[in-house]
């Protein structure tokens, strides 16, 4: 094999090794940004919950006339 098609083997190996650590280290931030995203959700669902209750237990306002009438 001459040098010169070593040498691109050579180049296009270590090109492929960095795109393999480039998708692995996508990956775990995608991963990462998932676990976040679905805790981020059930906090935010139960907020809701909450609010919705403090809601249902709110006192109707009163029909006052503003002052001005």
């Amino acid at each position: 094999m001459s040098d010169d098609l070593a040498a691109r083997i050579e180049r296009l190996e270590m090109h492929i090794a960095h795109q393999e650590q480039t998708i692995e280290d996508m990956n775990s931030v995608i991963l990462d940004q998932r676990e976040e995203i679905t805790r981020l959700t059930r906090r935010l669902n139960k907020m809701m919950s909450r609010m919705s209750d403090l809601e249902d237990h709110m006192p109707a306002p009163e029909a006052k006339k503003p002052p001005h009438w």
